[in-house]
């Protein structure tokens, strides 16, 4: 009797296909910092030309 094999773990995620990034963690941190990045720039340029 052989024994039984286990079935191997599926890969929790995809590797995201963008240059310099290995998770999707990465990717998200990424596009939250610039999107920030967008929002504190809007918020002193309305407070230097208004």
């Amino acid at each position: 009797m052989t024994p039984a094999k286990k079935p191997e773990p599926e890969p929790a995620d995809e590797a995201p296909d963008v240059p310099g990034f290995r998770t999707w963690r990465g990717v998200y941190g990424f596009v939250f910092a610039v999107f920030v990045a967008v929002v504190v720039a809007l918020t002193v340029f309305t407070r230097a030309f208004a």
